[in-house]
C-alpha cells in the first residue's frame, strides 16, 4: 500500500512537471507573439508617420497640411524648415516663448532683405493677397508699392516669409505657393478664428486649402 501511494506521487510529481514545462513554454511563447505584434505596430506606425517615428511633433521633416477638422500645419517647412530651423510646431498657445522665437526667425528677414525687379513684383503680388485682419485690420500686410501696412509682429513674420523665399527660393515656390506658406503661419496665428472659418468654408462647400482659408480671397466670410 505504502509502495502505491510513493507511486502515485511520483507520478504526480512527474505531471506537474510536465505541466510546469509546457505552461513556461506557452508563457515564453505568449510573449513572443505580443514581442512580434508590438514590433509590426511599430513598423506600422514607422511607415503611416513619414518614416520617422514621432512626425506628428513637427521634427521628422514630413510637414503635413491641416484639413477643415484641424486647419493647423504639422511638421517641418519643406526647403526652407531646416534652414531657418523653424518648425510649425513652435507656434502654440502651450508655449509662447517658443512661439515668439519661431515669429522672431521670420520677422527678422522682413527688413534684413531688399527685393528689386522681379521679385519685388512677385512679392507685392503675394503680400497684398494676405492680412493681418484679426491684429491689425490693415486690407494687406503690404500697400501697393510693397511697403509693410502693418507693425504686428505676425505681419512682420509672414512678410518675412515671402521675402526670404523669393529672395533664396524664387524658382522653387510659385506665387501661389508662397502664399499657401503665409496662410499656414496665419493659421497658426490665429487657430481659433481660423477653424471658425473653415468650419464655414466646408459649410459652404468651399475647398479647404490655405489660400482659401487665410488670404483675403473669403475675408470675412466667417462673419456669416
Amino acid at each position: 500500500m505504502g509502495d502505491e501511494n510513493q507511486n502515485q506521487q511520483a507520478q504526480s510529481a512527474q505531471t506537474a512537471k510536465k505541466d510546469g514545462k509546457l505552461l513556461m513554454k506557452f508563457s515564453y511563447a505568449l510573449i513572443g507573439i505580443v514581442a512580434a505584434l508590438m514590433i509590426f505596430n511599430q513598423y506600422m506606425l514607422f511607415n503611416i508617420s513619414g518614416g520617422v517615428s514621432g512626425s506628428g511633433t513637427g521634427y521628422a521633416g514630413v510637414a503635413v497640411s491641416g484639413s477643415y477638422e484641424n486647419v493647423l500645419p504639422s511638421g517641418v517647412p519643406e526647403i526652407y524648415g531646416a534652414e531657418l530651423q523653424v518648425s510649425y510646431d513652435d507656434v502654440s498657445v502651450n508655449d509662447a516663448a517658443r512661439a515668439n522665437a519661431a515669429i522672431a526667425k521670420l520677422s527678422v528677414y522682413d527688413t534684413g532683405i531688399t527685393l528689386s525687379g522681379d521679385k519685388l513684383q512677385r512679392y507685392i503680388a503675394v503680400t497684398t493677397q494676405i492680412s493681418c485682419e484679426y491684429c491689425c485690420g490693415a486690407d494687406a500686410i503690404t500697400f501697393s508699392n510693397g511697403a509693410a501696412a502693418c507693425a504686428c509682429e505676425h505681419s512682420g513674420a509672414m512678410r518675412g516669409l515671402a521675402k526670404y523665399l523669393l529672395d533664396k527660393h524664387a524658382n522653387e515656390f510659385t506665387n501661389d505657393q508662397i502664399l499657401e506658406e503665409l496662410g499656414k503661419w496665419k493659421a497658426l496665428f490665429f487657430p481659433g478664428i481660423m477653424q471658425s472659418k473653415a468650419n464655414v468654408l466646408k459649410q459652404k462647400g468651399i475647398e479647404f486649402n490655405y489660400i482659401n482659408l487665410a488670404s483675403n480671397k473669403y475675408r470675412g466670410i466667417e462673419k456669416t
